[in-house]
Parts: C-alpha cells; sequence; structure tokens
C-alpha cells in the first residue's frame, strides 16, 4: 500500500489473502472489497501496511505476522473478521492477538466488521 501520504504508516491491518483460502469460492469480490476499505485510509490521510496471510499452507504465519509488526511503531493493528469469524480459526486469532502484544505493545488494537470499517475500526483509536 503506498505510505506516502506520512513519514510512515501508523496502522497495520492483518487480515487473511483471500486468494489463499482453501474452499469452493470466488476471492475477487472480497479482495476487491478489502483494497476498497484501505482506500479510505488515502482518503483521510493515514498511512497503512496490510499484512494479509494464507491458511493453506503457503505462510509461516507466526514469521511473516512478526515481520509486519517489527517494520514500524504502529498506532493501531487493525485485525481483519476473516481472523474472526470462524471457529476455524481461533487459534490462528489467539497466534496474531499474541504477537501484536509481543511486537507492537503500545499499539492499539482494532477489529473490523467488514472490509469497509476498516478504516473506521482504526479511525476509533488513532489521533
Amino acid at each position: 500500500m503506498d505510505d506516502t501520504i506520512t513519514d510512515s504508516p501508523r496502522v497495520l491491518v492483518i487480515g487473511l489473502d483471500p486468494y489463499r483460502v482453501p474452499g469452493p469460492w470466488d476471492p475477487a469480490p472480497v479482495a476487491q472489497a478489502i483494497a476498497q476499505g484501505l482506500s479510505t485510509f488515502a482518503d483521510h490521510g493515514v498511512g497503512v501496511e496490510v499484512c494479509l496471510v494464507g491458511i493453506d499452507g503457503s505462510d509461516d504465519v507466526g514469521a511473516v505476522v512478526g515481520r509486519a509488526l517489527r517494520a514500524y511503531r504502529w498506532e493501531c493493528v487493525v485485525v481483519g473478521g476473516g481472523l474472526r469469524h470462524s471457529d476455524d480459526n481461533v487459534e490462528l486469532l489467539e497466534q496474531v492477538v499474541n504477537l501484536i502484544r509481543r511486537h507492537a505493545p503500545d499499539a492499539a488494537i482494532a477489529f473490523n466488521s467488514t472490509p469497509d470499517t476498516t478504516y473506521e475500526a482504526a479511525a476509533r483509536w488513532i489521533g
């Protein structure tokens, strides 16, 4: 994501890469909704980075998320709904929350309802 609006991104969004979630479904609408939701950050002049992970076995989620969390000093980390809305992902959600606590202890943690509410979730916590 382009972070030219601010000196460094202030918000990290962690979620599932819709193209690497197994199942017979069309990931394109979700990917489009994510992109649309992220465009709202630019509209408000807030820098954002995205860390999308695959749950198809293609990622070492701990390593990918840990690297993203250590990249900047985040004001807020938004955890996407795909990580929270499935009982199948409860261990992954726990892992992500504990990584946030370890690598970004000063960051607020926010939860969006849908991809288009990602900015609103972060805005509740950033100045």
